[in-house]
């Protein structure tokens, strides 16, 4: 049942890519020629990485209070 529904989900996410066809975005065209599109990218891996390290944190700190009871 799970490689059935796995295999439902890539063939959906597969048609959804190819629905969109040829269209152009332009705000990611402006960005890219000016450059800016460098400075956005480093602004959501920055936010990820300060999740990601978030999460850690708080993984280690339930870690210790379990071993604790």
């Amino acid at each position: 049942m799970k490689k059935i529904t796995f295999l439902l989900l890539l063939l959906l996410s597969y048609a959804t890519v190819f629905a969109q066809g040829d269209q152009t975005v332009e705000m990611a065209d402006t960005m890219r020629s000016s450059g800016k599109i460098y400075v956005v990218v480093t602004i959501i891996a920055i936010i990820f990485a300060g999740l990601a390290l978030y999460l850690f944190s708080i993984d280690r700190r339930l870690k210790k209070i379990e071993n604790e009871k």
